[in-house]
């Protein structure tokens, strides 16, 4: 997007949810607390529930209710790339991001990520916890399974951001029309096939170190996951030898990027 200031923006920050009634209220105020504080513009929370069965739609739809900055809207079908999919591409902020209901990633990352959208000149930008200036806390399995996807992913498709997976990405608008309509995954995989599709289109890319804490709620089948995973980056490959990405590059203006147009 053409650089311009954070304070002439609109910046909508999705929550998806799956049957987290428990925490949902929690969080959404104080993600609003911190914009308020530390977001100089116009801003939404938006809750995406996608399947939940716990009451999570009625206290989403409340809060939307009772605070006219926030949005809610609720799927049938669950999957975090349906979720993303629906609420980005019905957004008409100039800057859409997501982060998980559980906060893990700090809220001091937002208007970070929002002013390497907004001032210097990147189309996304996401949350690392595998940069040096990273500080995590998480246990030892999932950070080696991590680490291992990352790797993999990197080897399989050649590609530079240094976290697929971390639930804290931000988006412009050009991205939305122009890379959300190409991915095929509905759940876990968006996220790194955006990244992928997005890099090898010559989008640029921000790496931004978080401070990251495991939630020991989590409810991500590991196994499951990881298997869906490798078959998504096999398809990547597979796409990725057709020749696809340099007829996109050319198609929208797009010049490759430089390895130093990722930090």
């Amino acid at each position: 997007m053409t650089p311009k200031p954070v304070s002439d923006l609109t910046v909508d920050v999705v929550i998806p949810v799956l049957n987290e009634a428990h925490v949902l209220a929690r969080s959404v105020g104080t993600v609003r607390a911190f914009l308020r504080q530390n977001l100089a513009c116009r801003w939404r929370v938006v809750v995406v529930d996608n399947g939940s069965s716990d009451g999570t739609d009625r206290v989403a739809a409340q809060l939307a209710a009772d605070h006219s900055e926030v949005g809610f809207s609720r799927l049938d079908l669950r999957g975090r790339g349906r979720a993303l999919r629906h609420a980005w591409t019905h957004s008409a902020a100039d800057i859409v991001g997501y982060m998980d209901v559980d906060l893990s990633t700090e809220l001091a990352a937002v208007p970070r990520a929002v002013q390497a959208l907004a001032e210097e000149g990147y189309d996304i930008a996401i949350g690392s916890r595998l940069m040096r200036e990273s500080r995590t806390q998480r246990k030892w399995k999932r950070d080696v399974i991590s680490r291992i996807y990352n790797l993999l992913v990197k080897a399989a498709l050649s590609t530079r951001f240094s976290d697929a997976q971390c639930g804290f990405k931000f988006v412009t608008r050009e991205v939305i029309q122009r890379v959300v309509p190409q991915i095929e995954d509905q759940s876990w995989f968006f996220d790194t096939e955006m990244l992928v599709l997005a890099e090898k289109q010559g989008y640029r890319i921000k790496d931004l170190p978080v401070m990251w804490i495991e939630d020991d709620d989590s409810r991500v089948k590991i196994i499951r996951t990881a298997w869906d995973d490798i078959k998504g980056v096999a398809r990547l490959r597979r796409l990725l030898w057709s020749g696809r990405f340099e007829e996109a590059r050319r198609a929208h203006g797009k010049s490759a990027p430089s390895p130093s147009a990722q930090r």
